[in-house]
């Protein structure tokens, strides 16, 4: 069975781009692959958050994940600071890294990364991604096209590894969705909606109230000339709308311009289609948080399943690289 993994920072708020782009497909590909999925805590600490905003956040993208319909019996489901490995396989890529090719990607160059202060883990954090995803033997990573870059490096980094001390890695396919992978901001719909830009009506987060779903939809920007179709590149605010409601149908956003004439009545059937949508997985995200005993034998037990993969992983890299092997007593 082809295997999968993928990751969510636990540094904000999960949005309808989170759900769309990410957590919806992890749900429907559990079923068909061997699934890890992962609360990528670490990464979270290259932003100023604090620890209990940190430990926070983590449950929070747990019970999130659970809630959406991910099964602990049907995939791998952990957080990756559980799982030393990570950091012990981003030490050797990090020596098999250069600093030309770190330097070249893009997140790092818009993050700020030519400036005195910035965090050397800002820096080095595709080569923590490279080594979650080859601990795992994975085959394909269900990524945003926003990650294409990262997952490029990935494969040069496993490409020259194995080239140096054997055929260690196996060599990781982007997966990327066709429907929903790019949720658009409500208020500026030439960018990405995202956790890190503050636009609260821009933003549709996943636990939202019923109500503020209805306003932000409300309050989406369209345009003036009042035809409706599907159009991303002359009309971003209608067709983010539209992908929206495509994305709960699954079906095409052109597919769904066909069925109105008036923004107003697409607008109210994107809020209804929404909150239907997120309603149950509110329920059950309630129902998760509050009971943290569960919560954590879950995660306990994911933590397990999943180092029993890396650990075999990164000592098979250990070794062709010419680390001593640990001594037992």
């Amino acid at each position: 069975m082809t295997r999968v993994l993928s990751g969510i920072q636990p540094s904000g708020a999960m949005h309808l781009g989170n759900y769309f782009g990410a957590i919806k497909n992890f749900v429907r590909e559990q079923d068909h692959a061997d699934a890890f999925y992962c609360v990528v805590d670490l990464h979270a600490l290259t932003q100023n958050i604090d620890p209990e905003s940190l430990r926070k956040a983590s449950l929070d993208l747990m019970a999130i994940y659970l809630a959406s319909g991910l099964d602990p019996e049907r995939c791998t489901l952990f957080l990756q600071s559980h799982v030393a490995e990570h950091t012990q396989l981003a030490w050797l890529l990090e020596c098999t890294a250069s600093m030309g090719e770190l330097r070249r990607m893009t997140q790092f160059k818009d993050k700020g990364g030519d400036q005195e202060g910035t965090r050397v883990g800002l820096f080095t954090y595709p080569v923590l991604m490279a080594a979650d995803i080859v601990l795992y033997d994975v085959d394909r990573v269900p990524v945003g096209d926003d990650q294409r870059q990262h997952l490029e490096l990935t494969r040069d980094l496993a490409q020259r590894f194995n080239h140096r001390f054997g055929d260690v890695f196996v060599i990781p396919e982007a997966s990327i969705p066709s429907v929903g992978a790019r949720v658009m901001d409500l208020q500026e719909p030439t960018r990405k909606m995202s956790k890190s830009v503050s636009s609260p009506l821009g933003t549709v987060n996943m636990l939202d109230d019923p109500s503020d779903i209805e306003r932000k939809i409300k309050k989406a920007v369209t345009d003036t000339d009042g035809e409706l179709r599907y159009d991303p590149e002359t009309k971003p605010g209608l067709a983010t709308l539209l992908s929206l409601l495509a994305a709960c149908e699954r079906v095409s956003p052109a597919t769904i311009a066909q069925r109105y004439e008036r923004y107003g009545d697409l607008k109210k059937d994107v809020a209804a289609a929404l909150i239907a949508e997120l309603a149950p997985i509110q329920q059950r995200y309630e129902e998760f948080r509050n009971d943290p005993a569960a919560l954590e034998a879950m995660m306990a037990v994911g933590a397990q399943k999943a180092r029993s993969v890396a650990a075999r992983t990164y000592q098979r890299a250990a070794d062709a690289i010419g680390l001593a092997p640990p001594v037992s007593h």
